[in-house]
């Protein structure tokens, strides 16, 4: 039973809960900084940090916090997270830190982060707590990053452009280039984010759709294999 309830999280945070295709909650920086892959993948990762960390420390003090102060405190713990990785990211990553710019900071603004402390981190233990954080982010992480190698892939007809800014110098050979291509410009742009994001939300609804068809054909063969 522990096995199956740590396998509920998991699959709700990668894909059934899926804090920006099904619940839609940090659009901002995610329509925001997604004009390439590596933007969406560094975001991504300082937001599954934070989540991680605030859902596994509010899961050990949700005893001792009183209930009318309890989102104030979930903020202030959000916000010490959120500042930690900022340091850590302008002194280790300074330039993908300039470029990602003031959605850092904004970070502990994430509707999706502070949800999380209150609907799930304060009334459940640590090790649950901790794995739902990282799946969330997990899953964030992928759409921004999908929605991220899209954008730049059809804007500029690159893959991981500017690689070297997460992953170091020798990282610099990865960048994958389509030759002859322009790009299509709408697709950096803010139209392009809207468009992409639609289209992701298209696909993952459409696949749920047809596991359910076949969840459904194999339910009712089932039951007539019964009947008979």
């Amino acid at each position: 039973m522990a096995d199956n309830n740590y396998r509920t999280i998991v699959t709700d945070g990668l894909w059934n809960n899926n804090q920006a295709l099904v619940a839609l909650l940090g659009l901002c920086p995610l329509l925001a900084v997604t004009n390439t892959a590596i933007n969406g993948l560094g975001l991504g990762l300082a937001t599954t940090a934070v989540l991680t960390a605030s859902n596994g420390t509010v899961s050990l003090i949700r005893n001792f916090v009183r209930s009318e102060v309890r989102l104030p405190v979930f903020v202030m713990v959000i916000a010490s997270f959120v500042t930690a990785i900022e340091l850590g990211m302008n002194a280790y990553f300074h330039e993908l830190h300039k470029i990602l710019g003031i959605f850092i900071p904004l970070i502990v603004t994430n509707c999706a982060i502070i949800g999380r402390a209150e609907a799930f981190a304060s009334k459940n233990n640590l090790s649950r707590s901790l794995l739902d954080g990282f799946s969330i982010g997990i899953g964030f992480t992928l759409v921004l990053f999908t929605l991220g190698s899209m954008r730049e892939l059809i804007g500029q007809g690159t893959l991981f452009d500017q690689a070297h800014l997460m992953f170091g110098p020798a990282a610099q050979s990865m960048t994958l280039k389509i030759e002859d291509f322009p790009g299509m410009l709408i697709a950096i742009l803010p139209p392009g984010a809207f468009i992409g994001l639609g289209l992701l939300i298209m696909v993952k609804n459409l696949i749920d759709k047809q596991v359910a068809a076949r969840v459904a054909v194999k339910t009712n063969e089932g039951v007539e294999g019964v009947a008979t």
